[in-house]
């Protein structure tokens, strides 16, 4: 736990001087670069408009790999010609509170990327204990292509964050794609739910994006009758494309909790793909590999790296795999694919063993 949290975060911009981009909605993101190496802080922003140029909101804030530690503060602002300025005011509720440990408060000045809908941050605050300055990194959820679409045309929904995950139904229990584009033919209006896997906290928003559909699907030629054939019980039905080769290969829907190696409910899909191709060439082993980013200490990472490999494995063994054909390793934060801090480092690998 760090010795001195951070809070005061927001944003409202204008695009140019006759432009005004509002900025109210709810921003997913990260405090990093606060002068204590590896300490992580993710949180959520809900802005609002006030009178005027001004803005105020709710900010919530969990250590990073500790979320039962948090705290949620009410924000105050005003636009200025580059972003906002942002004071943070009354502390409206705290979890997990230490003896020997406190809150940050200060100013942040943001900066608005409109391309990205990305929020870059950085804040100044009042002389207490090590308080002294943060970095703040925010994305949130927009609808970026047009919101009416022609039925039964393939479209492209386009969509701002990151590691967004796209679901069928506000419970999350339909996935759908994962990515900032979903090509799909819609009949009529639909709403999608998504999630940004961006430093995801206890709060993190769902966001409904509603399409609307026009017009009537185009019609088809109508095909003449064909008489049925025969059915062809030697015909294989044609099997997803394999998973597993010779080298490593990341599952990139296989998630975990923040801090912890409990999977998420959409790594079921690929898991269950994986389970699958095992059990149909049973000559085959596999290895399992876990990795964390470079947030944290090392020594726990590596643990933490691990821990996942082995829930990967213990998926696998229940929905039938042998457990001696699955070997785990895990290799910490020793080989990042991406510069940290980036969820995509936290990662699951998996290859053929040589036989």
């Amino acid at each position: 736990m760090k010795h001195s949290f951070w809070c005061g975060l927001g944003a409202l911009l204008l695009a140019g001087p006759a432009q005004a981009q509002s900025l109210t909605g709810v921003w997913q993101g990260v405090e990093t670069e606060t002068g204590q190496s590896d300490d992580y802080w993710p949180a959520v922003l809900r802005l609002q408009k006030s009178k005027g140029t001004d803005l105020f909101g709710v900010l919530y804030e969990e250590v990073g790999g500790n979320p039962g530690i948090s705290a949620t503060f009410q924000m105050n602002g005003k636009r200025t010609a580059a972003g906002l300025q942002l004071e943070h005011g009354e502390k409206l509720n705290e979890t997990g509170r230490r003896p020997g440990t406190y809150w940050c408060d200060g100013s942040i000045t943001f900066t608005y990327d409109p391309a990205q809908e990305k929020l870059t941050g950085h804040a100044t605050y009042r002389p207490k204990g090590d308080c002294s300055v943060g970095t703040y990194t925010f994305y949130r959820i927009k609808l970026k292509s047009a919101a009416t679409v022609p039925a039964g045309v393939e479209s492209s929904i386009r969509v701002s964050g990151r590691n967004v995950l796209w679901y069928a139904d506000a419970e999350l229990k339909q996935p759908l794609t994962a990515g900032n584009n979903y090509r799909t033919k819609l009949s009529k209006t639909t709403t999608f739910y998504l999630k940004q896997g961006y430093y995801p906290t206890e709060q993190s928003p769902v966001v409904p994006i509603t399409i609307q559909v026009t017009g009537k699907p185009p019609q088809t030629p109508p095909t003449p009758p064909v008489a049925a054939a025969p059915p062809d019980t030697a015909r294989p039905i044609p099997a997803p494309a394999p998973i597993i080769s010779a080298k490593p290969v990341v599952l990139p829907t296989v998630l975990f909790k923040v801090g912890k190696p409990e999977l998420l409910p959409e790594s079921s899909p690929a898991l269950d793909q994986l389970a699958a191709e095992i059990k149909s060439r049973p000559a085959l082993k596999l290895r399992v590999s876990g990795h964390a980013d470079r947030v944290g200490e090392p020594e726990k990472n590596l643990a933490l790296s691990e821990q996942r490999a082995e829930a990967v494995k213990t998926y696998l063994v229940k929905a039938g795999v042998a457990a001696e054909r699955i070997s785990t390793i895990g290799y910490g934060d020793t080989r990042p694919l991406y510069p940290s801090p980036d969820v995509r480092n936290r990662r699951v690998e998996v290859e053929e063993m040589p036989q």
